[in-house]
């Protein structure tokens, strides 16, 4: 494909080969390939007359999306912004996992502002909040939506479908694309911005797969599994939409669907795993499951390879960073393997020592760095921060880890997550695996706990299996014997949950914080 193309080109020169096709379902609705392209180019057309006028293109514009996160129009907008050279902002959720998990307006308020949003995109269920959000932003701010919603709405869908031809439109390859707010869980909320270079880029996966996939999107649309989504488009494949995950539900769509292809977090593959509908699902289509957001249970793993088949991929990747690295399913085969989280592309990786940044040597645990097509451009009014972050080109994601002998990549948690006690650096995650692999335990999560003093202490909360009967003892001496007796936490609770992040992991600072209280 023509590199000035964007990707909302190339998906649309897929969806044309067969118009009739079903391409996205939500709620009940479909949409034909058709019916999608038209509605992308009409809503395109439209914003362009707005802001690209004659010969132009949509530079400066930045198109705010605050619609119902899993629904074919958070999709067609995006597309169509970008199809004209505008940037998109998702503004319902920065919750990566729960689409239903809506921003405050505070925060609402504080991105339209900070990105310099000049249309805001929603649908009818958002309009009031929209409105309400115009008259306190205290700046020009365009409604749109696809469909006529009010006098001070502009309907996209009045355009010309034909009117409008994106090869005239020029596009800096290093224009922001999309702009993605964080979970904010080790600060505020950060706005991650990636060009049209990184998401073009992206899209080449889809466009040279070999089969047609469907995939069952129940993560946000406006993270990771957005750029999924576009990925099976271009495949030539459709996309299922659901409202979030549960795994109930999830497995009944695998069934009706035949999905072949499903994007989800490791407590979420391990819910579906636990789930007493699994027994009598048929999965007999799904081809890939694909797991990402946290480190995953090398146990739990060998139980998902049992339940699931030759079809688990591990992806390794950091809101900044992007795709990193990926463990393929014949390596889920491998059990020394499970432990890592694959290989990553030749070069696109370091280890650097957190305190003098030198490069460490196959071995040593220090901080994965990353430089690749798919990283950020940079964090939205953060020049300090991005400064920071991106150096010399590398983008530092403060997760710990090494590289083996045979290139593979294993992590060891965050820096600010190495807790200094009983002599030694424990790296929580170990802790945390060699909890997971008791018989009784389906999740874990080891983490530090200051006393007045600013003393560092090792605890650990953990879920149980169905039945399961182990308590913080027997827990205790199962930790000493795996690892080490300096390794055992100093206090381990058992829960019904955890609690989690915004991208499906362990939120270790509540946990830390109820333990302290």
């Amino acid at each position: 494909m023509p590199s000035d193309e964007t990707y909302v080109s190339q998906i649309l020169g897929v969806l044309s080969a067969e118009p009739e096709r079903v391409v996205l379902s939500w709620r009940d609705r479909t949409l034909t390939a058709a019916e999608l392209t038209a509605l992308v180019r009409s809503a395109a057309q439209t914003l362009h007359r707005q802001v690209g006028g004659d010969g132009g293109d949509g530079a400066g514009a930045v198109v705010a999306v605050l619609t119902v996160t899993n629904t074919a129009p958070t999709l067609v907008l995006r597309y169509a912004a970008n199809l004209v050279g505008a940037t998109v902002v998702h503004l319902h959720t920065t919750n990566a996992v729960d689409p239903a998990d809506p921003l405050a307006a505070g925060a609402k308020l504080k991105i339209l502002r900070e990105t310099g949003a000049t249309h805001l995109a929603v649908d009818a269920e958002n309009l009031a909040t929209a409105r309400e959000l115009r008259e306190r932003l205290g700046a020009p701010l365009v409604l749109v939506a696809l469909g006529d919603l009010g006098p001070d709405v502009l309907d996209l869908t009045t355009g010309d479908p034909d009117a409008l031809d994106p090869a005239d439109i020029r596009i800096p390859p290093d224009r922001p694309a999309v702009v993605t707010y964080t979970s904010g869980t080790t600060g505020e909320p950060k706005g991650i911005a990636f060009d049209f270079r990184a998401r073009n880029g992206f899209i080449s996966a889809g466009l040279q797969m070999r089969w047609r996939s469907v995939y069952l999107a129940f993560l946000p649309l406006s993270h990771s599994s957005g750029a999924t989504a576009d990925d099976s488009l271009a495949s030539g494949g459709s996309v299922v939409l659901l409202d979030g995950f549960d795994p109930g539900e999830a497995l009944r769509a695998v069934a009706r669907h035949r999905i072949t292809r499903m994007l989800l977090s490791p407590p979420q593959l391990y819910l579906l795993m636990d789930h007493p509908e699994l027994a009598s699902t048929d999965l007999s289509s799904l081809q890939m499951v694909t797991y990402l957001g946290s480190p995953a249970s090398p146990e739990r793993l060998a139980e998902a390879v049992k339940v699931f088949g030759d079809v688990l991929l591990q992806v390794y990747a950091t809101s900044e960073a992007g795709f990193v690295s990926m463990l393929s399913p014949a390596e889920h085969l491998d059990p020394r393997l499970r432990a890592t989280v694959g290989r990553p592309m030749p070069d696109w990786v370091r280890i650097a020592d957190p305190d003098d940044h030198r490069d460490l040597p196959p071995g040593e645990t220090g901080e994965v760095c990353v430089r690749s097509p798919f990283t950020m451009s940079a964090y939205v009014a953060e020049p300090e921060l991005t400064a920071r972050t991106v150096r010399d080109g590398w983008v530092h994601t403060g997760d710990l880890g090494f590289v083996d002998g045979d290139g593979y990549l294993h992590l060891r948690g965050r820096i600010g997550e190495v807790v200094k006690t009983n002599g030694i650096k424990i790296h929580p995650v170990t802790v945390e695996n060699a909890l997971l692999a008791h018989p009784d335990v389906v999740q874990a999560a080891a983490f530090c706990v200051r006393d007045r003093d600013r003393i560092e202490y090792l605890h650990a909360a953990v879920v149980l299996r169905e039945g399961g009967t182990a308590g913080p003892g027997e827990l205790a001496e199962h930790v000493r014997a795996a690892v080490s007796p300096k390794h055992v936490p100093a206090r381990i609770s058992v829960r019904d949950a955890l609690p989690l992040t915004g991208v499906g992991k362990p939120d270790k600072a509540r946990l830390a914080a109820e333990a302290d209280g």
